[in-house]
Protein backbone atom coordinates (compact mmCIF):
# COMPACT_ATOMS: atom_id res chain seq x y z
CA UNK A 1 0.00 0.00 0.00
CA UNK A 2 1.20 3.46 -0.80
CA UNK A 3 1.65 6.29 1.55
CA UNK A 4 -0.45 9.51 1.34
CA UNK A 5 0.26 12.80 0.00
CA UNK A 6 0.58 15.49 2.03
CA UNK A 7 0.09 19.54 1.37
CA UNK A 8 2.52 21.93 2.72
CA UNK A 9 1.53 26.05 1.69
CA UNK A 10 4.97 27.51 2.06
CA UNK A 11 4.30 30.73 0.90
CA UNK A 12 0.59 31.81 2.83
CA UNK A 13 2.08 34.60 5.02
CA UNK A 14 4.73 35.91 2.71
CA UNK A 15 7.93 34.27 4.42
CA UNK A 16 11.21 34.93 3.96
CA UNK A 17 12.66 32.48 1.52
CA UNK A 18 14.76 31.49 4.65
CA UNK A 19 12.32 30.90 6.51
CA UNK A 20 9.70 29.26 3.85
CA UNK A 21 12.84 26.59 3.54
CA UNK A 22 12.67 26.04 6.86
CA UNK A 23 9.14 25.13 6.75
CA UNK A 24 10.45 22.50 3.84
CA UNK A 25 13.17 20.86 5.71
CA UNK A 26 10.71 20.25 8.83
CA UNK A 27 8.44 18.41 6.19
CA UNK A 28 10.71 16.61 4.81
CA UNK A 29 12.84 15.36 8.07
CA UNK A 30 9.31 14.30 9.37
CA UNK A 31 7.41 13.17 6.19
CA UNK A 32 8.07 10.01 6.03
CA UNK A 33 7.50 9.11 9.95
CA UNK A 34 4.05 10.92 9.10
CA UNK A 35 3.56 8.23 6.66
CA UNK A 36 4.02 10.32 3.48
CA UNK A 37 5.03 9.18 -0.01
CA UNK A 38 4.76 12.51 -1.27
CA UNK A 39 4.73 16.13 0.00
CA UNK A 40 3.32 18.51 -2.31
CA UNK A 41 4.78 22.15 -1.53
CA UNK A 42 2.52 25.06 -2.56
CA UNK A 43 5.45 27.72 -2.95
CA UNK A 44 3.66 30.25 -6.04
CA UNK A 45 5.42 31.44 -8.85
CA UNK A 46 6.38 35.15 -8.40
CA UNK A 47 3.14 36.78 -9.32
CA UNK A 48 3.58 39.23 -6.19
CA UNK A 49 7.13 39.46 -6.68
CA UNK A 50 7.63 37.35 -3.51
CA UNK A 51 7.01 33.83 -4.63
CA UNK A 52 9.68 33.96 -7.28
CA UNK A 53 12.40 33.61 -4.68
CA UNK A 54 10.69 31.41 -2.63
CA UNK A 55 10.02 28.64 -5.81
CA UNK A 56 13.47 29.37 -6.76
CA UNK A 57 15.18 28.89 -3.42
CA UNK A 58 12.98 25.50 -2.68
CA UNK A 59 13.90 24.01 -5.85
CA UNK A 60 17.29 24.62 -5.50
CA UNK A 61 16.98 23.02 -1.88
CA UNK A 62 15.37 20.47 -3.43
CA UNK A 63 17.79 19.52 -6.09
CA UNK A 64 20.50 19.29 -3.10
CA UNK A 65 18.59 17.01 -1.03
CA UNK A 66 18.44 14.55 -3.51
CA UNK A 67 21.62 14.97 -4.56
CA UNK A 68 22.35 13.79 -1.04
CA UNK A 69 20.10 10.94 -1.21
CA UNK A 70 17.56 12.26 1.07
CA UNK A 71 14.17 12.33 -0.90
CA UNK A 72 13.97 10.08 -3.85
CA UNK A 73 12.93 12.82 -6.77
CA UNK A 74 10.92 15.72 -7.00
CA UNK A 75 8.62 16.52 -10.13
CA UNK A 76 7.96 20.62 -10.54
CA UNK A 77 4.71 21.33 -10.78
CA UNK A 78 4.90 22.37 -14.88
CA UNK A 79 6.11 18.63 -15.43
CA UNK A 80 3.51 17.09 -13.24
CA UNK A 81 1.95 15.25 -15.98
CA UNK A 82 0.69 11.34 -16.99
CA UNK A 83 2.82 12.05 -20.08
CA UNK A 84 5.84 12.50 -17.23
CA UNK A 85 7.75 9.37 -16.52
CA UNK A 86 8.62 10.81 -13.03
CA UNK A 87 5.21 11.74 -12.54
CA UNK A 88 4.08 7.93 -13.65
CA UNK A 89 6.50 6.45 -11.21
CA UNK A 90 5.74 8.53 -8.53
CA UNK A 91 2.05 7.05 -8.98
CA UNK A 92 2.78 3.66 -8.21
CA UNK A 93 4.60 5.20 -4.19
CA UNK A 94 1.48 7.57 -3.93
CA UNK A 95 -1.63 6.56 -5.63
CA UNK A 96 -3.08 9.99 -4.42
CA UNK A 97 -1.50 11.97 -6.75
CA UNK A 98 -3.23 10.20 -9.51
CA UNK A 99 -6.58 12.48 -8.04
CA UNK A 100 -4.63 15.79 -7.00
CA UNK A 101 -6.22 18.87 -8.30
CA UNK A 102 -2.72 20.28 -10.10
CA UNK A 103 -1.90 16.92 -12.11
CA UNK A 104 -2.23 18.35 -16.00
CA UNK A 105 -2.36 21.86 -15.25
CA UNK A 106 0.97 22.75 -15.36
CA UNK A 107 1.04 24.55 -12.19
CA UNK A 108 4.55 26.41 -11.63
CA UNK A 109 3.50 27.57 -8.37
CA UNK A 110 4.18 24.21 -6.65
CA UNK A 111 6.38 21.26 -6.63
CA UNK A 112 5.68 17.52 -5.87
CA UNK A 113 8.54 15.85 -3.62
CA UNK A 114 8.99 11.85 -3.91
CA UNK A 115 10.05 11.20 -0.20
Amino acid sequence: MSGYLKEVNIKSDLPTANDAIKRVTYNLRNGKSWGCAAIKIIHGYGSTGKGGKIRTETRRYLQEQKDKRLIKDFIIGEDFSIFNAKTRDAFMLCDELRRDSDLERHNNGITIVIL
